[in-house]
């Protein structure tokens, strides 16, 4: 049966899109589209099924922007983002079919309990961090986070819907005209305000208001109108959430402080960094309240175990005594003082050397491309991670230059990667699959922003690939890179893995 033309959607109900699903009723409408639950009469399971509305068809840019989402969360397949099962488009309109989640929003959450505990709202928002990693890792922006576009499921984890306005990392479709703001102005970052181009820093900045929203039961910023608002975010600091909420952590606020950052040079580099940071919180944080429950329990039971270091023994655990919690409680606000320390500085934390045997692999937490001036800062920083997953088939790539010597007054471009802790360096090593190229070791106790700020610790000319490279004597480094100065010969280098030993 062809779907109707209709104006509230309600007219839809009972009919069959698609010879397989049901609409049964409305659970959603906006501007653009209605969402329905329909039943799969394939496989005998509800449905959330979205069709854009008859009236918005005839605009080619939001006809393109629908499909553009099918296109988008099709792409991913991570459990904390919605799935998409099937699209199509029937009479003209558009649909997409997304799993059903039986539960509310996040927003739904904060309005009916107000401030959520501090291990929960944490812990949600590791949830759509890690959802967030994996769409910029897909080269995705999603340019909407926000609690409306949250979803709890049954068994309270969080579920990131809505990618109708993500956009390619490189794309360049002419759908965003420069100066016209996309995303809700709660939740929109300065840039995305002043209607600039977004990267994955502009998620952080959002990820970043949603966590302030859950711990203080409401946004930052009120206004009179969207553009107030929108102003607000580019021109006032946040309002102090300890002050709104007095046991929230320095520590913790430091982090919102850096997720929210005006400029995106002071923000988190990429969503991995920010989750790294608040695996660590949630365990301090747990810690401090002296246990967990619900979501955070979850989370906190899937953190690495570097992570749960922080937290004394039992604390997800409340069967066992209270001992440890109370011996411990000294070193966990310890820890904590100098999380927020080191935020304070600019970095997102800097333990002290790790102690390990000669020859020890260093663990590695986060990676980003390195690309400063004269370079313009896009150096494929999307895929920087696949240098540090263990996988020697996925690569980190540069951008294709015209030979192999960089020019125009551009020395080289490079991979950094960040420490757990704060280490020592002996040799190094790079898996590549490219024959040839020159390269530098550096490292730093800080993440610089130009070359002068790193140490160079050893070189390599020629076939690295696999050969150990020796690194001057160096400690307490948190941040290495290598430094390509040479290109191989088709001008462009990959890393498949990068690795380090003490």
């Amino acid at each position: 049966m062809a779907i109707s033309a209709t104006q509230d959607g309600s007219e839809l109900i009972g009919q069959v899109v698609g010879d397989r699903y049901r609409i049964d009723v409305v659970v959603g409408a906006g501007g653009m589209a209605t969402v329905y639950k329909a039943f799969d009469t394939t496989l005998e399971r509800p449905v959330a099924l979205k069709v854009m509305r008859r009236e918005v068809t005839s605009e080619p840019d939001q006809l393109e922007r629908f499909r553009r989402e099918a296109r988008a969360a099709a792409k991913l397949n991570h459990a904390h983002i919605v799935t998409v099962i099937d699209a199509g488009e029937e009479n003209g309109r558009p649909y997409i079919v997304f799993e059903f989640i039986e539960g509310e929003t996040l927003k739904q959450r904060i309005k009916s309990r107000g401030k959520l505990p501090v291990t929960e709202a944490v812990a949600y928002a590791i949830e759509i961090g890690s959802a967030l990693m994996a769409a910029h890792a897909a080269g995705l922006v999603h340019r909407d986070v926000k609690p409306q576009n949250v979803l709890l499921d049954p068994h309270g984890h969080a579920k990131v819907a809505d990618f109708g306005i993500a956009r390619e990392l490189e794309a360049n479709d002419g759908l965003t005209k420069t100066g016209r703001v996309l995303g809700t102005t709660d939740y929109v970052s300065p840039e995305q305000a002043m209607g600039e181009d977004v990267t994955g820093q502009s998620d952080i900045y959002s990820l970043g208001i949603v966590l302030f929203e859950m711990l203080t039961g409401e946004p930052p910023f009120k206004g009179e109108n969207h553009v107030a608002v929108a102003m607000k975010h580019v021109k006032e600091q946040l309002p102090d959430v300890q002050r709104l909420r007095p046991e929230v952590s320095s520590a913790l606020a430091a982090v919102i402080e850096k997720m929210t950052a005006k400029e995106p040079i002071d923000r988190y580099l990429t969503a991995a960094d920010a989750e790294s940071d608040l695996e660590d919180l949630l365990a301090i944080e747990s810690a401090r309240a002296g246990g967990t429950t619900g979501e955070a329990t979850m989370v906190f039971d899937s953190l690495p175990k570097r992570s749960r270091r922080l937290a004394p023994g039992g604390v997800s655990h409340p069967t066992r005594t209270r001992l440890a919690w109370l011996v411990s409680l000294a070193a966990v606000v310890g820890i904590a003082v100098v999380l927020f320390s080191q935020l304070q500085r600019g970095s997102s934390g800097q333990p002290p050397a790790a102690k390990t045997k000669p020859g020890t692999a260093i663990a590695l937490r986060s990676a980003g491309a390195f690309d400063p001036p004269p370079g313009d800062g896009h150096e494929h920083d999307e895929q920087a991670r696949n240098a540090i997953d263990d996988n020697p088939l996925t690569n980190w790539a540069t951008e294709r230059y015209n030979n192999a010597a960089f020019t125009q007054g551009k020395d080289g471009v490079g991979l950094y990667v960040r420490a757990a802790r704060a280490s020592s360096a002996a040799t190094a090593k790079i898996l590549t699959p490219d024959h040839d190229m020159a390269v530098q070791i550096y490292g730093a106790t800080d993440l610089p922003t130009s070359l002068d700020g790193w140490t160079l610790l050893g070189a390599a000319d020629g076939p690295v690939n696999n050969e150990t490279i020796s690194l001057s004597a160096n400690s307490g480094m948190r941040y290495f890179m290598v430094w390509i100065t040479r290109l191989p010969s088709g001008g462009k280098a990959r890393i498949s893995e990068f690795s380090l030993r003490s």
